[in-house]
């Protein structure tokens, strides 16, 4: 029997991590979630975001995902942070790459109601509960999530 724990396995075709991309997306000092709806993580709540496809860069990703889930349309993006999770259902192993957007147009959506129940703008100080898995590990590295702001209010706000 194997002592290692899944972190410490050496990677195998069968048991490589998945790469997913969470977008933090800005409007003001508002965060976009949305409720899950899916086995994983079911009734917490996540930012827009999926797996990064073969090819794909991950801002092309979070663009791409924010679009399908939600119907937005964002700009300025940049790289933010990453996290690792160890999923118990399923025994999935999933490193999380963070992009930073701001908000450009639209009305969120809920284009994948089988995955998502709801999107909803909150201050980023006051997030609702309970999180998402990987929101939660962002979290213990950056409890500030206003480090990650991009856009025009940042902007503004830093030249005042």
């Amino acid at each position: 029997m194997n002592s290692e724990s899944p972190l410490e396995q050496k990677p195998t075709e069968n048991n490589r991590p998945f790469i997913g991309v969470g977008v933090l997306l800005w409007k003001g000092d508002c965060l976009l979630l949305g409720q899950r709806v899916d086995a994983q993580g079911a009734h917490t709540w996540q930012f827009p975001g999926g797996c990064l496809e073969t090819g794909e860069s991950v801002l092309e990703c979070a663009a791409r995902e924010v679009r399908e889930e939600t119907s937005l349309n964002v700009g300025i993006a940049k790289h933010a942070a990453f996290s690792n999770e160890l999923f118990s259902a399923g025994d999935r192993e999933y490193v999380t790459l963070y992009v930073t957007a701001c908000y450009v147009s639209g009305e969120p959506e809920v284009m994948e109601p089988d995955k998502c129940l709801s999107w909803q703008w909150f201050h980023y100080r006051q997030l609702p509960n309970p999180l998402f898995l990987p929101i939660t590990c962002l979290l213990k590295q950056a409890p500030d999530l206003s480090v990650f702001r991009v856009g025009s209010e940042t902007q503004a706000s830093e030249q005042k």
